[in-house]
């Protein structure tokens, strides 16, 4: 027996796609099969899988469990919940792996999965593999047994533990995605007065898409928080893993900025310790974790590969522009993942830890003018081979460069990046500077480059 996956679904971090177009229910039983071979062929012998609101992820769940058991893989359910729940349930039952069944904060026709094997992230050339033990039909085999564990209210429990601030007016948007019944039970459990929208889990997500790096996706939690004069607002993704904010004044708080309040807390408790950002963060937060007397680390976006840096330099705190915060087990207590829930309640600490005003801390942020994240189709084949020639180009010129994802260039207005997508046929840009004028050389560059390289920025691309 073999199988081949559609090879548009086979992602860097992940494995994601259209359901009915380039991801099935085949799909689901061969990651099954496969994962429940890597599973035994390193020792293991039990998982826990989870799945998310969406109209797909039930009967994808249940393919996915058919093929771990017939691996001979005993699987554990932990039911609907977010993307973190199952991360937790990794960490705390007696299991060798865990998948989700998500779309993560594609819009409501995707679906995939996450996978995490032996406490560590399964990306790159381990989802290849699947693909490749697909093919051949290489997979073990077996009668693994089926056992339910209702792990939610335990999980809420956890990310309340620590709680030891006083109490705030807060907006929570959970986007219809699957955070709903966590955040519903969480606010039960925090001092103050919390106002709630879309907690309904629906995978159709009829308010808004659940993205909250898009600002057009954050109206309405503004309104929340403007109409009921809160203290601050956060919203989540679809399955739980990006948090996004915004102040009192309606005002969005990036996830670069999130991670600068994060950094005063941690920084004091541990004196020089290092934070890493991706490349994509403001310039202010590297600067911020500096003058606070922290080592800040920029390395490449994703979350596979942030967590794998945090475990190579000891980092305890991570972030990243989408929203991914990562909290390390040797100082936080936790599991060493990105948790938007429990990035919610260190947030509200640290807010209260810092004047109690996340409208207050975010004006005492340097005044600097940036783009959101720039988006762009291009050809798979040239994406990769667009930013070398960037880069060649540059280094050529003399230009002060960073290599670290792409190409991120420092010139006196600011900087600007370049960067291939791991996952999608997409260039990705992005620029900041001191003001207006600034930011309009830096973007003139850009468009240089990609003019050099025989393209232009185009209309923004999903992601």
């Amino acid at each position: 027996m073999s199988h081949r996956f559609d090879p548009s679904s086979l992602r860097e971090y992940d494995i994601r796609g259209i359901v009915g177009e380039t991801l099935a229910e085949a799909d689901a039983y061969a990651i099954g099969r496969g994962f429940g071979t890597r599973i035994r062929r390193n020792g293991g012998t039990r998982a826990a899988v989870g799945y998310d609101g969406r109209v797909s992820s039930p009967s994808l769940e249940a393919e996915l469990v058919r093929g771990l058991t017939e691996a001979g893989v005993d699987v554990v359910r932990v039911g609907l919940g977010p993307t973190p729940m199952l991360y937790y349930a990794e960490a705390i039952l007696e299991v060798d792996g865990a998948v989700q069944v998500t779309g993560s904060h594609n819009p409501s026709e995707y679906n995939g999965f996450k996978m995490v094997l032996a406490h560590a992230p399964f990306y790159g050339a381990d989802i290849q593999d699947l693909a490749e033990l697909a093919r051949d039909g290489d997979w073990e085999t077996g009668a693994g047994t089926v056992t339910s564990y209702a792990i939610l209210d335990d999980y809420v429990a956890r990310l309340v533990r620590d709680y030891d601030s006083g109490p705030f007016r807060i907006g929570w948007d959970a986007g219809n995605g699957a955070s709903g019944e966590v955040i519903e039970k969480l606010v039960k459990l925090l001092p103050g007065t919390h106002k709630t929208i879309f907690t309904e889990i629906d995978g159709s997500f009829p308010n808004h898409h659940p993205d909250p790096t898009e600002e057009k996706n954050l109206a309405d939690l503004k309104r929340l928080v403007l109409d009921n004069k809160l203290d601050f607002g956060l919203a989540f993704d679809g399955d739980g893993d990006r948090i996004g904010a915004v102040d009192g004044q309606g005002r969005v708080v990036w996830g670069d900025q999130i991670l600068s309040i994060l950094a005063l807390p941690l920084l004091e408790a541990l004196p020089g310790a290092t934070i890493i950002a991706d490349v994509k963060a403001s310039q202010m937060l590297y600067d911020r974790i500096a003058e606070l007397g922290g080592t800040p680390c920029m390395w490449k976006t994703g979350h596979s590969l942030i967590k794998t840096k945090m475990k190579e330099t000891g980092a305890p705190l991570a972030g990243e522009m989408s929203g991914h915060i990562f909290f390390a087990k040797d100082y936080y207590d936790f599991y060493g993942f990105d948790d938007a829930q429990f990035a919610a309640i260190q947030l509200i600490r640290a807010i209260a830890a810092q004047g109690g005003s996340l409208a207050g801390l975010r004006d005492a942020m340097p005044a600097l003018v940036n783009t959101p994240e720039m988006r762009f189709q291009v050809d798979e084949s040239r994406k990769f081979a667009v930013v070398d020639e960037v880069l060649d180009r540059l280094e050529a010129d003399g230009a002060t460069v960073d290599r670290t994802d792409g190409a991120r260039v420092n010139t006196p207005d600011g900087w600007w990046l370049l960067r291939a997508s791991n996952t999608q046929d997409v260039l990705v840009a992005r620029a900041e500077a001191n003001d207006q004028a600034g930011l309009d050389r830096l973007l003139a560059m850009i468009d240089a480059q990609l003019a050099a390289s025989g393209l232009k920025r185009g209309s923004q691309a999903a992601h």
